[in-house]
């Protein structure tokens, strides 16, 4: 090596004939990892929007409460943001359901005021607090309307329906498993993210078998690339999907 030749020694300043070219290194590994970056994200589905609707402001609305076993309200009387035949999920603050709430009020009118969620084709209405969340309503309150849609075979992930929303991100995958689960054993809704769209949806509400609890077992799935079978109906503009838990395993992926 030449005494001209310009060497660098880590803990002396860099020599002049070498800071042109760590500067092109430099800025070159900063640009190569943009292009991973946007090629690999290229590859990716973009996320729905979705997240709570705060530019909704509070809303309360009017329906018929069922429990599927978790709280559903099909709309009766809404407005301009949520039409009548709308149909909700509900779930209380933070990481809680509101069985206890709705669950005397089942099959009857009831009218709630919370914060919507909204992602894609379902929607959830976060609920406040007591009785001005939630508070029986006067009038005769209809079944929702339900439809028998056949025994099918799918492939996804459980998720829970508030974080799944927007409530907290990611909402899904193994990165979120022990949050899911927290929620789903608070008595969340459960949702189960299809893989391609059934019936033009790609989320619906899932149960235990006969609209059982979702079942000990499946939290064990949570959170993971997934197939199942189960039963399919719609209940309003809603799906709901009762699981046969014996079907449930992983898909390796």
């Amino acid at each position: 090596m030449s005494e001209k030749t310009p060497f660098f020694v880590g803990y002396l300043p860099v020599p002049q004939g070498l800071r042109r070219f760590l500067l092109v290194a430099v800025l070159g590994v900063i640009a190569l990892f943009g292009v991973v970056g946007l090629v690999i994200g290229s590859t990716q589905d973009a996320p729905e929007q979705s997240g709570f609707r705060f530019d909704y402001g509070r809303q309360t609305v009017t329906g018929v409460i069922e429990m599927t076993p978790y709280p559903i309200l099909r709309v009766t009387e809404g407005n301009d943001l949520i039409m009548p035949g709308k149909t909700l999920m509900l779930a209380g603050q933070g990481k809680n359901g509101i069985d206890a709430r709705t669950g005397p009020m089942a099959g009857g009118l009831a009218t709630v005021t919370g914060i919507v969620l909204q992602r894609g084709t379902i929607d959830m209405l976060q609920l406040l607090p007591g009785q001005r969340g939630i508070k029986v309503a006067e009038g005769e309150a209809q079944p929702i309307e339900t439809e028998a849609l056949g025994r099918w075979k799918l492939a996804g992930e459980i998720c829970d329906g508030k974080c799944l929303n927007g409530a907290m991100r990611p909402g899904r995958g193994l990165a979120h498993k022990a949050c899911a689960s927290l929620c789903l054993l608070n008595e969340v809704p459960p949702v189960f993210v299809s893989t391609q769209p059934v019936e033009g949806r790609e989320f619906m509400l899932i149960t235990g078998p006969d609209g059982t609890p979702l079942p000990d077992m499946a939290y064990d799935f949570i959170g993971q690339f997934v197939s199942l079978e189960g039963d399919l109906e719609r209940r309003g503009d809603i799906l709901v999907l009762r699981m046969d838990a014996a079907t449930l395993e992983v898909i390796p992926q």
